[in-house]
């Protein structure tokens, strides 16, 4: 286990911490672990600091000897909220619709089911719980649209059976930013996905 980092003092030390600056933290603290600088282990004691830490010092500590640039609020369209364990979301629209908007929280692993039913993922809000997460869709005789905000790489290996998955990643993508992959079957329906430009916000 690794020793806990002391505690530096700043002019901002002493200022209590808010939701946001959690979430520029829980960033960095996700980029040096998938740069190899953290352990999971480490990553996840950190991790369990970061939602114990009241004040900005204590955040700083969290951070002080990673070598990742700190994100500053408006750097990047989307903000990451991990958790160190996360059982899949489960989303069921039969003869109906279903939708996740604003800023709900994007598991690692969410599962979709749509049958004669549509679904509707808007991430442009969302805080993701991993650099990397997985939305399975199987639309049958239903269909799904997702919305992903600039910069997001998305990848595609949904199957269509007389339906299709119209998927596709943004041409500018944020190394920074999260990996959405999509998967799936598409039987007599279709899953699309397309691009909110901040701008539209």
């Amino acid at each position: 286990m690794e020793n806990p980092p002391q505690r530096r003092d700043s002019q901002t030390s002493h200022l209590r911490a808010s939701d946001s600056d959690r979430e520029r933290i829980a960033t960095v603290l996700g980029e040096a672990l998938s740069t190899g600088q953290l352990s999971h282990e480490e990553y996840s004691e950190r991790l369990d600091g970061l939602y114990q830490a009241k004040t900005m010092g204590e955040l700083e500590v969290l951070t002080h000897d990673l070598q990742v640039d700190r994100p500053r609020p408006a750097a990047s369209p989307v903000s990451y909220a991990p958790s160190a364990n996360s059982e899949p979301e489960n989303i069921v629209a039969v003869f109906g619709g279903a939708e996740r908007k604003g800023r709900w929280r994007v598991r690692r692993r969410t599962k979709a089911f749509a049958v004669f039913g549509g679904l509707r993922f808007d991430l442009s809000e969302a805080q993701f719980e991993a650099k990397e997460v997985e939305i399975t869709v199987n639309a049958v005789f239903g269909g799904a649209e997702i919305i992903v905000p600039e910069g997001v790489e998305v990848r595609c290996s949904g199957v269509g059976v007389f339906g299709g998955f119209d998927v596709q990643s943004p041409p500018d993508v944020d190394p920074s930013a999260p990996v959405v992959v999509v998967k799936g079957l598409a039987l007599f329906g279709g899953v699309s996905g397309r691009v909110r430009r901040r701008r539209e916000r």
